[in-house]
């Protein structure tokens, strides 16, 4: 049984907005650190942002003033709302679970993951 599904992506021109979603279940959310990773075609998982379990924020610099992550933990959910998004954005994102506290956890310490959801940028 799928515990992280995501939805929202699609296909936007550069300089538009999108917002991705993931939705956790059977397991007790509020517990877990929360993070987007990306992976672009020909390249390896990048990590793009975390969110801890008390809701202290981390982004690759690449995304910062770009990108917010966020959660609801009543809805078991999680977010990454992109703005001005550009062509190297282009990627599967991925969300993902630990229970580590560190700040940028290997992608071997996600326990979780969802099933990616494209996000395409148009020059």
């Amino acid at each position: 049984q799928d515990k992280l599904v995501q939805s929202g992506g699609g296909l936007v021109q550069a300089g538009d907005s999108l917002r991705v979603a993931c939705t956790a279940s059977r397991f007790n959310f509020r517990l877990y650190s929360m993070a987007w990773f990306r992976q672009a075609p020909g390249k390896e998982r990048q990590f793009v942002s975390r969110i801890s379990r008390s809701g202290s924020e981390t982004y690759v610099d690449s995304v910062k003033d770009r990108f917010t992550i966020s959660r609801d933990n009543a809805k078991n959910a999680l977010y990454l709302q992109m703005n001005n998004l550009k062509p190297e954005d282009t990627a599967v994102y991925y969300c993902a679970a630990t229970l580590s506290t560190r700040e940028f956890a290997s992608s071997s310490e996600y326990l979780y993951w969802g099933q990616g959801t494209q996000v395409t940028v148009s020059s």
